[in-house]
């Protein structure tokens, strides 16, 4: 289910109203509070990246009690905060020259150093809201997005992702209706480019669960990697494989064969990096691998990385690395 601007305001934005005007943190903080997995996941879709959603999220809500004596319940609590959080955002890209993609010197590739997975387990729980749409939080659909200028990103966050009407994504972003659907269309242009086989439809949810097909994969990439069956994992791979091992520059190939020559290059499946454990799990709504590694001088299996798979008829067609370790925020266990 899409998340709509607009439902009414009503007891909820009488009971904000109220502890705005009491000026008491604790039943602001409480009324606030229940939207934060929906705002931090709006965060990461502008920012593509999960520490920065976590801040920016924490942000808004400052910013929401700094100007509690704003909301007059004209509109919906939920799109008061929308609205603090998008421009949070926004004001947090113009001072960062760092949050754009980089040329990564192959055809139509560009590396998004900054990019980092999103958990499973931290996505909305109100059912009406946990009905993500996979397509929307994949990481080719979050990439995608960031190669909108900011203002453009935001207004097609609003406008096709949550559905928000052209006037209040205007209202909110200080723009004309005019400018909002010209900013939308050039949008569309550009993730449509992005993202050339993918459902562009995102007014109805894609299921969460995993198909057979995934599941199946998954398990034997993970097989594979643990007897260190390279024959094993290229046959899981499709030749024109997109590989990228975030956040390391100049990683990305696009051949299985160049991304398999790489590992093997860099040392990996070598002797001395050739014990391996994993997990299967899932981050954005994709079948995920947690790979632990056990060097000769260690005693347990730690976490080294996590592989997410886009798989397709059976083949992995994508493959994005990222270094796991330290990031307690995953929430896999550090050791196996």
């Amino acid at each position: 289910m899409i998340m709509t601007e607009g439902r009414q305001p009503g007891a909820d934005a009488a009971a904000f109203i109220a502890a705005a005007r009491s000026d008491d943190p604790t039943h602001f903080e409480i009324l606030t509070e229940r939207h934060r997995r929906e705002l931090q996941l709006h965060c990461y879709r502008m920012l593509a990246n999960y520490e920065d959603a976590q801040d920016l999220t924490q942000e808004t809500f400052l910013r929401a009690w700094r100007k509690r004596a704003s909301f007059q319940g004209r509109a919906a609590v939920r799109t008061w905060l929308y609205r603090i959080a998008t421009n949070a955002c926004l004001d947090f890209l113009e001072k960062r020259n760092d949050r754009t993609p980089v040329p990564a010197g192959l055809a139509n590739l560009d590396e998004v150093l900054y990019l980092q997975p999103y958990p499973d387990r931290m996505l909305p729980e109100d059912p009406q809201e946990s009905a993500v749409a996979r397509e929307t939080i994949e990481l080719a659909f979050i990439v995608a997005v960031q190669h909108l200028p900011p203002r453009q990103r935001a207004v097609f966050i609003l406008r096709d992702v949550l559905g928000w009407p052209a006037a209040t994504a205007a209202e909110t972003l200080e723009l004309t209706v005019g400018s909002v659907t010209s900013a939308l269309q050039r949008a569309r242009v550009t993730v449509r480019e992005r993202l050339p086989d993918r459902r562009l439809d995102w007014s109805r949810p894609a299921t969460h669960e995993l198909s057979e097909d995934e599941r199946s994969t998954v398990r034997r990439y993970l097989e594979a990697h643990q007897r260190n069956d390279l024959d094993g994992l290229t046959s899981l791979l499709r030749d024109d494989l997109r590989f990228v091992m975030l956040p390391e520059a100049g990683t990305s190939v696009i051949t299985a064969k160049d991304a398999v020559d790489g590992w093997v290059a860099g040392g990996l499946f070598q002797p001395g990096h050739d014990d391996w454990r994993g997990l299967i799990t899932t981050v954005n709504l994709m079948p995920a691998v947690a790979l632990y590694l056990r060097t000769p001088d260690e005693s347990r299996h730690r976490l080294f990385a996590v592989s997410v798979l886009h798989v397709v008829d059976g083949k992995i067609t994508e493959l994005t690395g990222f270094d796991a370790a330290g990031k307690s925020w995953l929430g896999l266990p550090a050791t196996l």
